[in-house]
């Protein structure tokens, strides 16, 4: 809170100008880059944690998400204005074919679309086939890349059990081995066959992750292909400075759709829908992203017209623009523009379920997992901390996913006194010094990695104070999002915070982090229940219904009864759009709209 405070009364001039001139200079920079003989447009946008990989076969976190998927192409999209939403033809050229049985899909892509030209296709003029597609969801089986997305696939494709048996020995099995699962009937055709019904099946090829990329390209640049993005999208990188600004500049070698129309079913959609009919995509000559950690770097920026967009308010500063749920007046009256969206996005704590101190399945292990989540307490925290821009986390499905029971209440609740009676019944005991120590007599200290910056700094204090409610030891390391998320993947975090925005709307997408197959993958937390991983391949051979609603209430169940999770919140964003701006509504799955937008200039031309 300290923190806090003294984030919120620092003098507005000593942070506001040096920043002005600073970005200043960055886009005029990116506007000579970009302009022609004519004034470029320009989006000048944020991502709020350094990049990763431009790779979409590695990249998992949303900010080199939200880059990727207007570089490269999966086989479908979302419809832009469509609510629900619903999947459209993106590189297709028409939806796919499905066999009577749901087991066999059949895509049949456009022609003449082409890759961003590189020097890996030597001057040639490169079209995307359905061999790409096929090689780039090999990729995911690849053991050398450890693709966080192969959840995606794994299961599921007939014959990929033998892939995933032959991997394990040959890593070039994964783009060598013919099986059922994946095959090119000729240049514009890609079957896939399931093992069994997926009614969620399409989803997956509408993640970036399942976006074409090319061979030639990934062997000539080998381990840095994720420096050397090169895709079929609307976009392609341009000039780029390593956690600190991307420029994304419209490609040449882009076919340039128009936009159909959409499935628009409100004001707000109908309205862009007419703007947008039959014009070409994209509408603006390039996308300036800055890579902003601090909360109020973000906030200052938009409000001196730096950022042309600023989505998910930093609830720690709302009150700089929001005024009981209302945007502020003056902000109102320069004709700036509030919308409120419901993210898919859960916010959670996750444990190591095979780290020595906090993990395993005996009663004592999940004891203190179970008291940490009762020292939690998510009233005060949205009321303090998210300055009520947030609801309690009852499972870790969202409001608006397919699978969400509103109905369904956690069992846990932040309850001090039996926290520390858990503790103390087994064997949890309180030194002179008021900290406990583990059952054996060794000192008890949890070790959690947190973000380095501001908001890490805040969370880190939120959790040594309910460490301290219980007696226990809490010691943090900061690093950035990428670093966590390494560090992670091979085990080495203890606990940390997490977010998870949904890939697609349904609640497979969610409960697929909690899978024991995925540990080392998506599953951070490194949870292995054998009835929670049979429900799980149960649930997903479901469409949503109440069967599988029962399968979900069991399984979330048990994710409170072992505790690798403790449940923080949902986020309700309150998004923040300049005038200048058109077209812009928020999609529930995708991670951007850049590709839909417009700007004016000064004199209201576009």
């Amino acid at each position: 809170m300290v923190l806090s405070g003294a984030l919120l009364i620092a003098p507005a001039g000593s942070l506001l100008m040096p920043m002005r001139s600073f970005i200043a200079v960055l886009l005029l920079f990116s506007l000579m880059l970009s302009t022609g003989a004519h004034a470029a447009k320009v989006l000048n946008v944020l991502i709020t944690n350094p990049e990763s990989s431009f790779d979409p076969a590695l990249a998992s976190d949303i900010a080199t998400m939200s880059i990727n998927e207007n570089m490269f192409e999966p086989m479908l999209r979302y419809d832009y204005l469509a609510r629900p939403v619903s999947l459209r033809p993106n590189t297709l050229s028409a939806m796919p074919d499905v066999s009577p049985d749901g087991l066999t899909y059949t895509f049949r892509l456009q022609k003449g679309i082409r890759f961003t030209p590189d020097p890996a296709f030597a001057g040639k003029d490169r079209e995307l086939t359905a061999d790409d597609y096929a090689y780039s969801l090999r990729r995911l089986y690849d053991p050398l890349l450890k693709s966080p997305w192969l959840f995606l696939l794994e299961g599921k494709l007939q014959g990929d059990e033998r892939l995933l048996t032959a991997v394990r020995s040959n890593p070039d099995a994964a783009y060598q081995l013919v099986f059922p699962g994946i095959e090119v009937t000729d240049r514009y055709t890609l079957k896939l066959r399931l093992r069994q019904s997926d009614p969620g099946f399409l989803f997956a090829l509408a993640t970036p992750a399942t976006a074409a990329v090319a061979r030639e390209v990934i062997e000539m640049y080998g381990n840095q292909a994720g420096n050397h993005p090169v895709g079929t999208g609307p976009f392609k990188l341009g000039s780029w400075k390593r956690s600190f600004r991307i420029e994304l500049v419209a490609s040449p070698s882009f076919r340039r759709p128009q936009f159909s129309d959409s499935g628009a079913t409100d004001d707000d959609g109908r309205r862009v829908q007419q703007i947008l009919k039959a014009k070409s995509y994209p509408l603006v000559d390039a996308v300036n992203v800055l890579v902003m950690e601090e909360q109020q770097a973000r906030v200052l920026a938009f409000l001196n017209k730096e950022l042309d967009i600023l989505e998910q308010v930093p609830p720690p500063l709302s009150e700089m623009v929001l005024d009981q749920g209302k945007l502020k007046p003056a902000l109102a009256q320069q004709g700036i523009r509030l919308y409120w969206f419901t993210p898919l996005q859960t916010y959670y704590v996750w444990m190591n379920m095979e780290d020595p101190v906090i993990g395993g399945y005996t009663k004592e292990k999940i004891a203190l997992r179970r008291a940490i989540a009762l020292s939690y307490d998510a009233d005060s925290d949205i009321r303090l901390i998210e300055k009520g821009l947030a609801i309690p986390a009852q499972t870790p499905l969202p409001p608006n996913v397919l699978g969400y029971d509103p109905q369904w209440k956690s069992p846990l609740r932040h309850h001090l006194a039996l926290a520390n009676a858990l503790l103390d019944r087994y064997g949890y005991r309180r030194g002179q010094d008021g900290y406990r120590s583990l059952p054996d007599g060794n000192p008890l200290e949890l070790v959690m990695h947190s973000l380095a910056n501001a908001t890490g700094k805040l969370r880190e204090e939120v959790w040594r104070r309910h460490m301290e409610t219980i007696g226990v030891r809490i010691r943090f390391v900061s690093d950035k999002h990428g670093e966590i998320l390494k560090a992670a993947r091979l085990g080495k975090v203890q606990m940390t915070e997490a977010n998870w925005v949904g890939d697609f709307p349904d609640g497979e997408n969610f409960y697929q982090l909690l899978y024991g197959p995925n540990a080392g993958k998506a599953n951070y937390s490194r949870f292995n229940l054998p009835e929670f991983n049979q429900l799980f391949e149960q649930s997903r051979r479901l469409a949503d219904g109440p069967e599988r609603k029962k399968l979900y209430s069991r399984m979330v169940f048990l994710m409170h009864a072992y505790n690798p999770w403790i449940l923080r919140t949902h986020p309700l964003s309150a998004d923040l759009v300049q005038p200048r701006v058109q077209n812009y509504l928020r999609h529930p799955v995708e991670f951007t709209n850049w590709r839909y937008l417009d700007v004016q200039d000064q004199s209201g031309n576009r």
